[in-house]
């Protein structure tokens, strides 16, 4: 089956899964997203989102088809453009890294290795543009209830190390290599530390789908997997 990835942008916002082209947890604080959903305008506030960051910052996030049908995506962007990461309690992020925020594989394209797919598109999209780290906020105990953080366990077992641990929340970093080697760097780290992974996004109510093994330098298996929807309760 043909893939491609692609730049996500105001022309594709709408190719994203409903509740997630709704949440708006990362981008607006917690008061300023209750009252979008009270009102009634949570798709308008995330259009805008992408909107400011692209303009200021350029690419936020990289979208992944199937057959040309959206299978999955991935969003990150520097912290200062997330108002979220200012309320998460191992903040702040580092200010030489930008945040992954986001990634979501839908759960019918679960066995196709997308997610290794969208990582790669992020490592080599932030490494061509200069940025020596990815930092993400990990859920230590997935499942506990509905939300859009990345299972911690997930992240550590493709090479996210801990730098603020938290009995919930805590804060991973992967250090990226910038510069003209960026290509023979990344290559050699993705094949390390991202294997196949397929990164599956779970339907409301079903049970957790295990990870495949992933080599990773002590052998580690993980068997986290990202869950939704996106907007927490």
């Amino acid at each position: 089956m043909s893939w491609h990835v692609a730049p996500l942008t105001l022309d594709n916002l709408d190719d994203l899964p409903k509740r997630c082209r709704r949440c708006v947890y990362w981008e607006l604080s917690e008061r300023l997203g209750s009252q979008a959903s009270d009102f009634g305008s949570p798709e308008l506030e995330k259009e805008a989102w992408v909107s400011e960051v692209l303009l200021e910052w350029g690419s936020c996030g990289r979208v992944v088809y199937m057959a040309g049908a959206p299978a999955g995506y991935v969003i990150y962007a520097p912290p200062s453009a997330v108002p979220r990461a200012a309320e998460m309690p191992t903040g702040p992020v580092s200010a030489d890294a930008v945040l992954l925020t986001t990634m979501q594989v839908l759960p019918e394209f679960a066995d196709e290795g997308l997610g290794r797919m969208l990582a790669q598109a992020v490592v080599r999209d932030l490494t061509r543009r200069g940025v020596t780290a990815i930092e993400v906020f990990g859920e230590q105990r997935p499942g506990s209830e509905p939300g859009c953080l990345i299972p911690a366990d997930f992240l550590r077992g493709v090479g996210f190390k801990t730098i603020r641990p938290h009995p919930r929340y805590p804060r991973l970093r992967m250090e990226l290599r910038s510069g003209i080697t960026w290509k023979e760097d990344v290559e050699a780290a993705l094949e390390q530390l991202l294997g196949s992974i397929t990164i599956p996004m779970q339907t409301s109510g079903a049970a957790p789908a295990p990870l495949p093994r992933v080599p990773t330098g002590a052998g580690a298996v993980v068997r986290s997997a990202f869950r939704a929807p996106c907007t927490p309760s």
